[in-house]
Protein backbone atom coordinates (compact mmCIF):
# COMPACT_ATOMS: atom_id res chain seq x y z
CA UNK A 1 0.00 0.00 0.00
CA UNK A 2 2.79 2.47 0.70
CA UNK A 3 4.85 1.94 -2.30
CA UNK A 4 0.91 2.19 -4.21
CA UNK A 5 0.68 5.40 -2.22
CA UNK A 6 4.47 7.04 -3.44
CA UNK A 7 3.94 5.91 -6.70
CA UNK A 8 0.28 8.07 -6.83
CA UNK A 9 2.15 10.82 -5.34
CA UNK A 10 5.30 10.24 -8.14
CA UNK A 11 2.55 10.45 -10.99
CA UNK A 12 0.96 13.44 -9.69
CA UNK A 13 3.71 15.17 -9.25
CA UNK A 14 4.93 14.50 -13.13
CA UNK A 15 1.36 15.78 -13.83
CA UNK A 16 1.53 18.89 -12.28
CA UNK A 17 5.39 19.70 -13.47
CA UNK A 18 4.09 18.15 -17.38
CA UNK A 19 0.97 20.82 -16.69
CA UNK A 20 3.08 23.82 -15.06
CA UNK A 21 5.54 22.97 -18.34
CA UNK A 22 3.13 23.48 -20.89
CA UNK A 23 0.97 26.52 -19.33
CA UNK A 24 4.21 28.08 -19.36
CA UNK A 25 5.01 26.97 -22.70
CA UNK A 26 0.89 28.60 -23.82
CA UNK A 27 1.58 31.57 -22.26
CA UNK A 28 5.31 32.73 -23.54
CA UNK A 29 3.43 35.51 -26.04
CA UNK A 30 1.43 36.78 -23.53
CA UNK A 31 4.82 36.99 -21.50
CA UNK A 32 6.40 38.52 -24.29
CA UNK A 33 3.54 41.19 -24.94
CA UNK A 34 3.48 42.51 -21.22
CA UNK A 35 7.46 42.41 -21.65
CA UNK A 36 6.92 45.02 -23.82
CA UNK A 37 4.04 47.32 -22.87
CA UNK A 38 5.95 47.51 -19.27
CA UNK A 39 9.18 48.92 -21.68
CA UNK A 40 6.89 51.33 -23.21
CA UNK A 41 5.41 50.96 -26.38
CA UNK A 42 3.22 53.60 -28.34
CA UNK A 43 0.71 53.73 -31.54
CA UNK A 44 -1.80 55.93 -33.27
CA UNK A 45 -3.97 55.35 -36.09
CA UNK A 46 -5.12 58.40 -38.77
CA UNK A 47 -6.36 59.39 -41.62
CA UNK A 48 -4.35 60.34 -44.68
CA UNK A 49 -6.15 63.00 -46.23
CA UNK A 50 -7.71 64.86 -42.52
CA UNK A 51 -5.07 63.75 -40.13
CA UNK A 52 -8.01 62.81 -37.70
CA UNK A 53 -6.85 60.74 -34.91
CA UNK A 54 -8.73 57.16 -34.54
CA UNK A 55 -7.06 55.45 -31.73
CA UNK A 56 -3.36 56.82 -30.24
CA UNK A 57 -1.57 55.41 -26.71
CA UNK A 58 1.80 57.42 -26.37
CA UNK A 59 1.80 59.51 -29.47
CA UNK A 60 3.41 61.85 -28.21
CA UNK A 61 6.35 59.69 -26.07
CA UNK A 62 9.63 60.38 -27.93
CA UNK A 63 11.36 57.43 -29.06
CA UNK A 64 14.15 55.97 -31.26
CA UNK A 65 12.31 54.72 -34.23
CA UNK A 66 15.03 52.70 -35.75
CA UNK A 67 14.20 52.42 -39.84
CA UNK A 68 10.74 54.05 -40.17
CA UNK A 69 12.80 56.86 -40.43
CA UNK A 70 13.58 56.16 -43.83
CA UNK A 71 10.27 57.15 -44.41
CA UNK A 72 11.54 60.66 -44.10
CA UNK A 73 14.78 59.65 -46.08
CA UNK A 74 12.60 58.62 -48.80
CA UNK A 75 9.99 61.61 -49.53
CA UNK A 76 13.25 64.25 -48.95
CA UNK A 77 14.87 62.36 -51.86
CA UNK A 78 11.74 62.33 -53.82
CA UNK A 79 11.07 66.03 -53.22
CA UNK A 80 15.04 67.02 -53.98
CA UNK A 81 16.79 64.68 -56.47
CA UNK A 82 15.29 63.21 -59.80
CA UNK A 83 14.31 59.72 -60.45
CA UNK A 84 16.21 58.40 -63.40
CA UNK A 85 19.60 60.51 -61.76
CA UNK A 86 22.18 57.83 -61.90
CA UNK A 87 24.34 57.79 -58.69
CA UNK A 88 27.93 56.37 -58.36
CA UNK A 89 28.15 54.30 -55.15
CA UNK A 90 30.31 56.35 -52.96
CA UNK A 91 32.89 54.76 -50.80
CA UNK A 92 31.32 55.46 -47.15
CA UNK A 93 28.11 53.97 -48.43
CA UNK A 94 29.70 50.68 -48.48
CA UNK A 95 30.05 48.11 -45.89
CA UNK A 96 27.01 50.70 -43.50
CA UNK A 97 26.26 48.54 -40.54
CA UNK A 98 23.05 47.17 -40.66
CA UNK A 99 20.64 46.14 -43.33
CA UNK A 100 22.35 46.47 -46.57
CA UNK A 101 21.55 45.46 -49.78
CA UNK A 102 24.90 45.24 -50.57
CA UNK A 103 26.05 48.41 -52.73
CA UNK A 104 29.77 48.34 -53.95
CA UNK A 105 31.93 51.95 -54.12
CA UNK A 106 31.93 52.87 -58.21
CA UNK A 107 28.92 50.82 -59.18
CA UNK A 108 26.18 52.21 -60.92
CA UNK A 109 22.15 52.63 -59.89
CA UNK A 110 19.48 55.68 -60.23
CA UNK A 111 17.75 57.45 -57.53
CA UNK A 112 14.53 55.42 -57.82
CA UNK A 113 16.77 51.78 -57.85
CA UNK A 114 18.20 52.97 -54.47
CA UNK A 115 14.47 54.22 -53.27
CA UNK A 116 13.71 50.87 -53.76
CA UNK A 117 16.58 49.34 -52.03
CA UNK A 118 15.63 52.29 -48.90
CA UNK A 119 12.46 50.97 -48.78
CA UNK A 120 11.98 47.53 -49.69
CA UNK A 121 14.90 45.66 -47.77
CA UNK A 122 16.06 48.64 -45.75
CA UNK A 123 19.74 49.21 -46.84
CA UNK A 124 21.56 51.76 -44.87
CA UNK A 125 23.79 51.73 -47.32
CA UNK A 126 21.46 53.25 -50.08
CA UNK A 127 20.32 55.63 -47.36
CA UNK A 128 24.08 56.70 -47.64
CA UNK A 129 24.46 56.88 -50.95
CA UNK A 130 20.89 58.66 -51.58
CA UNK A 131 21.69 61.05 -49.05
CA UNK A 132 24.91 62.23 -50.46
CA UNK A 133 23.58 62.27 -53.90
CA UNK A 134 20.50 64.85 -53.21
CA UNK A 135 22.04 66.68 -49.68
CA UNK A 136 25.67 66.62 -51.60
CA UNK A 137 26.12 65.41 -47.91
CA UNK A 138 25.06 63.66 -45.27
CA UNK A 139 24.86 66.36 -42.95
CA UNK A 140 23.27 68.56 -45.32
CA UNK A 141 20.56 65.63 -46.30
CA UNK A 142 19.93 65.44 -42.31
CA UNK A 143 18.90 69.39 -42.20
CA UNK A 144 17.10 68.95 -45.14
CA UNK A 145 15.38 66.13 -43.32
CA UNK A 146 14.78 68.05 -40.20
CA UNK A 147 13.33 71.28 -42.66
CA UNK A 148 10.81 68.37 -44.35
CA UNK A 149 9.71 66.89 -40.96
CA UNK A 150 8.54 70.48 -39.80
CA UNK A 151 6.61 70.93 -43.17
CA UNK A 152 4.91 67.88 -42.15
CA UNK A 153 4.01 69.89 -38.43
CA UNK A 154 6.50 67.17 -36.72
CA UNK A 155 7.44 69.37 -33.84
CA UNK A 156 8.69 66.52 -31.70
CA UNK A 157 10.93 64.89 -33.42
CA UNK A 158 14.94 65.36 -34.53
CA UNK A 159 16.92 63.49 -36.86
CA UNK A 160 20.63 62.81 -37.24
CA UNK A 161 21.13 60.37 -39.78
CA UNK A 162 19.06 59.01 -43.21
CA UNK A 163 19.00 55.56 -42.13
CA UNK A 164 17.87 54.80 -38.00
CA UNK A 165 20.49 53.19 -36.46
CA UNK A 166 20.62 54.17 -32.71
CA UNK A 167 21.41 57.61 -31.49
CA UNK A 168 20.34 59.58 -28.49
CA UNK A 169 19.53 62.51 -30.85
CA UNK A 170 17.73 60.79 -33.15
CA UNK A 171 14.22 60.26 -32.35
CA UNK A 172 10.59 60.81 -33.47
CA UNK A 173 7.44 60.21 -31.85
CA UNK A 174 4.38 58.43 -33.27
CA UNK A 175 2.49 61.14 -33.85
CA UNK A 176 4.93 62.84 -35.39
CA UNK A 177 5.70 59.48 -37.79
CA UNK A 178 2.04 59.45 -38.87
CA UNK A 179 2.12 63.18 -39.99
CA UNK A 180 5.52 62.44 -42.00
CA UNK A 181 3.68 59.28 -43.43
CA UNK A 182 0.61 61.06 -44.48
CA UNK A 183 2.78 63.18 -46.49
CA UNK A 184 4.93 61.10 -48.14
CA UNK A 185 2.02 59.00 -48.87
CA UNK A 186 0.40 62.01 -51.05
CA UNK A 187 3.39 61.57 -53.46
CA UNK A 188 3.09 58.74 -56.22
CA UNK A 189 6.28 57.89 -56.38
CA UNK A 190 6.76 57.56 -52.86
CA UNK A 191 3.12 55.27 -52.87
CA UNK A 192 4.04 53.11 -55.53
CA UNK A 193 7.54 52.36 -54.10
CA UNK A 194 5.88 51.51 -50.62
CA UNK A 195 3.39 49.21 -52.60
CA UNK A 196 5.71 47.27 -54.17
CA UNK A 197 6.33 43.40 -53.04
CA UNK A 198 9.15 42.81 -55.30
CA UNK A 199 11.46 44.18 -57.83
CA UNK A 200 14.64 43.78 -59.58
CA UNK A 201 17.30 46.31 -59.81
CA UNK A 202 21.05 46.36 -61.25
CA UNK A 203 23.74 44.91 -59.71
CA UNK A 204 26.84 45.65 -61.64
CA UNK A 205 29.41 42.99 -60.05
CA UNK A 206 27.05 40.27 -61.27
CA UNK A 207 25.52 39.13 -64.32
CA UNK A 208 21.91 38.37 -62.64
CA UNK A 209 20.02 41.42 -61.10
CA UNK A 210 19.33 42.28 -57.19
CA UNK A 211 15.73 40.65 -56.47
CA UNK A 212 14.22 42.99 -53.75
CA UNK A 213 11.77 41.19 -51.66
CA UNK A 214 9.48 43.59 -49.55
CA UNK A 215 9.99 42.79 -45.60
CA UNK A 216 6.32 44.16 -45.04
CA UNK A 217 4.22 41.19 -44.15
CA UNK A 218 1.09 43.15 -44.35
CA UNK A 219 1.24 43.65 -48.25
CA UNK A 220 1.14 40.12 -48.89
CA UNK A 221 -1.87 39.60 -46.84
CA UNK A 222 -4.37 41.52 -49.47
CA UNK A 223 -4.54 43.94 -52.19
CA UNK A 224 -6.02 46.91 -49.27
CA UNK A 225 -2.43 47.07 -47.60
CA UNK A 226 -0.68 49.33 -49.50
CA UNK A 227 2.97 50.73 -47.09
CA UNK A 228 4.83 51.69 -45.71
CA UNK A 229 8.02 50.91 -43.48
CA UNK A 230 9.19 48.39 -40.70
CA UNK A 231 12.55 48.90 -38.68
CA UNK A 232 14.52 47.20 -35.62
CA UNK A 233 17.42 48.09 -33.42
CA UNK A 234 17.97 46.17 -29.86
CA UNK A 235 17.15 49.29 -28.40
CA UNK A 236 14.30 51.29 -30.37
CA UNK A 237 12.51 47.50 -30.77
CA UNK A 238 9.87 46.11 -33.12
CA UNK A 239 8.59 49.32 -34.93
CA UNK A 240 6.25 49.36 -38.11
CA UNK A 241 4.22 52.22 -40.18
CA UNK A 242 1.63 50.53 -42.37
CA UNK A 243 -1.09 51.59 -44.43
CA UNK A 244 -4.40 50.24 -46.01
CA UNK A 245 -6.76 52.08 -48.64
CA UNK A 246 -10.45 50.47 -48.38
CA UNK A 247 -13.42 52.60 -50.29
CA UNK A 248 -11.17 55.86 -50.70
CA UNK A 249 -10.32 55.47 -47.24
CA UNK A 250 -6.75 55.59 -46.50
CA UNK A 251 -5.73 54.63 -42.79
CA UNK A 252 -2.08 54.88 -41.18
CA UNK A 253 -1.04 52.83 -38.15
CA UNK A 254 2.27 53.35 -36.41
CA UNK A 255 3.41 50.67 -33.98
CA UNK A 256 6.71 51.53 -32.13
CA UNK A 257 8.62 49.39 -29.44
CA UNK A 258 6.12 46.38 -29.96
CA UNK A 259 6.82 42.88 -30.17
CA UNK A 260 3.94 41.59 -32.25
CA UNK A 261 3.91 44.55 -34.60
CA UNK A 262 2.54 43.26 -37.48
CA UNK A 263 -0.25 41.74 -35.58
CA UNK A 264 -1.09 45.23 -33.59
CA UNK A 265 -1.27 47.28 -36.97
CA UNK A 266 -3.56 44.93 -38.65
CA UNK A 267 -5.86 45.26 -35.67
CA UNK A 268 -5.75 48.93 -35.66
CA UNK A 269 -6.24 49.48 -39.37
CA UNK A 270 -8.81 46.98 -39.87
CA UNK A 271 -10.77 48.66 -36.70
CA UNK A 272 -10.33 52.11 -37.99
CA UNK A 273 -11.67 50.75 -41.42
CA UNK A 274 -15.03 49.17 -39.81
CA UNK A 275 -15.61 51.93 -37.39
CA UNK A 276 -15.11 55.07 -39.71
CA UNK A 277 -15.74 55.84 -43.11
CA UNK A 278 -15.58 58.94 -45.18
CA UNK A 279 -18.27 61.78 -44.60
CA UNK A 280 -18.19 64.95 -46.91
CA UNK A 281 -18.24 67.96 -44.21
CA UNK A 282 -17.08 70.87 -47.30
CA UNK A 283 -18.65 70.99 -50.59
CA UNK A 284 -16.68 72.34 -53.68
CA UNK A 285 -18.30 75.66 -55.25
CA UNK A 286 -20.72 76.04 -52.09
CA UNK A 287 -20.02 79.56 -50.35
CA UNK A 288 -18.83 78.88 -46.82
CA UNK A 289 -18.90 82.93 -45.92
CA UNK A 290 -17.00 86.27 -46.69
CA UNK A 291 -13.55 87.61 -46.23
CA UNK A 292 -13.07 91.53 -45.95
CA UNK A 293 -10.16 92.13 -48.48
CA UNK A 294 -8.64 95.12 -49.12
CA UNK A 295 -7.85 95.18 -52.75
CA UNK A 296 -6.67 98.37 -52.19
CA UNK A 297 -9.72 99.25 -50.25
CA UNK A 298 -12.40 97.11 -47.73
CA UNK A 299 -14.21 94.80 -50.11
CA UNK A 300 -16.44 91.55 -48.59
CA UNK A 301 -15.62 88.48 -51.18
CA UNK A 302 -17.45 85.21 -50.78
CA UNK A 303 -15.02 81.91 -49.98
CA UNK A 304 -15.39 78.12 -51.21
CA UNK A 305 -13.46 76.00 -51.23
CA UNK A 306 -11.70 74.29 -54.65
CA UNK A 307 -12.69 70.47 -53.88
CA UNK A 308 -14.84 68.58 -51.86
CA UNK A 309 -13.50 67.82 -47.98
CA UNK A 310 -13.97 64.55 -46.17
CA UNK A 311 -13.57 63.09 -42.91
CA UNK A 312 -13.73 59.85 -41.76
CA UNK A 313 -16.41 59.82 -39.21
CA UNK A 314 -18.48 56.74 -37.03
CA UNK A 315 -21.57 55.63 -37.84
CA UNK A 316 -23.01 57.08 -34.70
CA UNK A 317 -21.11 60.30 -35.84
CA UNK A 318 -22.85 60.67 -38.74
CA UNK A 319 -26.10 60.22 -37.24
CA UNK A 320 -25.70 64.22 -35.72
CA UNK A 321 -23.09 66.06 -37.09
CA UNK A 322 -22.74 70.17 -37.60
CA UNK A 323 -19.65 71.77 -39.31
CA UNK A 324 -19.11 75.69 -38.54
CA UNK A 325 -16.89 77.96 -40.70
CA UNK A 326 -14.47 80.46 -39.06
CA UNK A 327 -13.26 82.08 -41.71
CA UNK A 328 -10.17 84.91 -41.04
CA UNK A 329 -12.04 88.30 -40.90
CA UNK A 330 -9.52 89.97 -43.16
CA UNK A 331 -7.22 89.74 -46.25
CA UNK A 332 -4.98 92.14 -48.25
CA UNK A 333 -5.04 91.20 -51.96
CA UNK A 334 -1.30 89.89 -53.22
CA UNK A 335 -2.52 88.20 -55.80
CA UNK A 336 -5.10 86.61 -58.51
CA UNK A 337 -4.93 83.29 -56.94
CA UNK A 338 -5.59 83.82 -53.37
CA UNK A 339 -6.16 81.45 -50.37
CA UNK A 340 -7.16 82.17 -46.86
CA UNK A 341 -7.11 80.21 -43.69
CA UNK A 342 -10.08 79.08 -42.52
CA UNK A 343 -10.95 77.00 -38.79
CA UNK A 344 -13.13 74.06 -39.64
CA UNK A 345 -15.19 72.48 -36.55
CA UNK A 346 -17.34 69.34 -36.24
CA UNK A 347 -19.84 68.63 -33.88
CA UNK A 348 -21.36 65.68 -32.77
CA UNK A 349 -24.78 66.83 -30.57
CA UNK A 350 -22.98 69.50 -29.03
CA UNK A 351 -19.66 67.88 -28.86
CA UNK A 352 -16.93 68.80 -30.93
CA UNK A 353 -14.67 65.78 -32.38
CA UNK A 354 -12.61 67.63 -34.84
CA UNK A 355 -11.28 70.82 -35.29
CA UNK A 356 -8.47 71.50 -38.35
CA UNK A 357 -7.32 74.57 -40.50
CA UNK A 358 -8.44 74.52 -44.39
CA UNK A 359 -7.00 76.52 -46.93
CA UNK A 360 -10.22 78.56 -48.57
CA UNK A 361 -10.58 79.91 -52.08
CA UNK A 362 -11.40 83.85 -52.49
CA UNK A 363 -13.72 83.98 -55.12
CA UNK A 364 -12.59 86.23 -57.93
Amino acid sequence: MKNRSLQHVAILLSTIIISLFFVGFKSQPAAAFAAYEQAGSSEILIEKNSLRVLSAKNEHVKRGIASTTKILTAITVIENCPLDKEIEVPATAEGVEGSSIYLKAGEKLTVEELLYGLMLRSGNDAAIALSIAAGGSVENFVSMMNKTARSCGATESNFTNPHGLDDENHYSTAYDLALITAHALKNPVFQKIVDTKNIDISNDNFDYPRTLVNKNKLLFRGEEFDGVKTGYTKKCGRCLVASRTENGMQLIAVVLNLGPMFERCEELLYSGAKNYSLEKILEAGRTYGEADVYAPSKVPVPVTVEKDVFIPLSDEEKKNFSVKVDIEPQYKRKTRVEKISAKIDVFCAKDLIYSFRYAMIIQQ
